[in-house]
């Protein structure tokens, strides 16, 4: 059907190892790039101090690296289902809460310039976060129904449900690295 059938097993393989190459970039950039979260974070006093610090010749934050290599690591032993299952929950779960944000920035600061507008003020602004959340709630509700609470479902929960008690704890007792 594809590159070996067109092109024969050479075409076939260069397909294939283009492929892992292209995976293996996209993991690498992934790595990278969300590592740099949980270091914003500890610079803004969410998290512990220790997640800001970096390299002082690359400036990579090798604290955080780190924590989200060994928190990657432990997550393998749940299976590719249920790491799939993970992924879209909590990816869901962001954009969700983006959208939330999204109408919070539009009530709190409704004089902020902005690259572009929704129509139809706060009503739109709102209406347009509605689908993916609905759509949403039916993946986990269907995941629900067809395979009950599952590892991977439990253990997202488990991590939105952290969110906000380490955000209080943190913020109750960090200040912000800036400051």
């Amino acid at each position: 059907m594809g590159a070996g059938s067109h092109g024969g097993r050479g075409l076939g393989l260069a397909v294939v190892a283009g492929g892992m190459l292209c995976g293996l970039g996209i993991m690498n950039a992934l790595v990278l790039s969300y590592s740099r979260v949980p270091m914003a974070m500890a610079v803004d006093g969410l998290l512990p101090r220790a997640l800001a610090r970096v390299d002082p010749r690359s400036g990579a934050p090798w604290v955080s690296i780190l924590a989200c290599a060994l928190a990657w690591s432990f997550s393998l032993s749940l299976g590719f289902e249920r790491l799939v299952e993970l992924d879209v929950m909590l990816a869901g779960l962001s954009i969700v809460l983006e959208f939330a944000a999204l109408a919070a920035l539009r009530v709190r600061e409704p004089a902020l310039p902005r690259p572009f507008r929704i129509p139809g003020g706060l009503a739109g602004t709102v209406l347009v976060g509605v689908p993916p959340a609905v759509l949403l709630a039916a993946a986990i509700a269907r995941n629900i129904a067809e395979q009950g609470l599952t590892r991977g479902l439990l253990l997202g929960l488990a991590l939105v449900a952290a969110g906000p008690v380490v955000h209080y704890l943190m913020a109750s007792t960090t200040e912000p690295l800036s400051s």
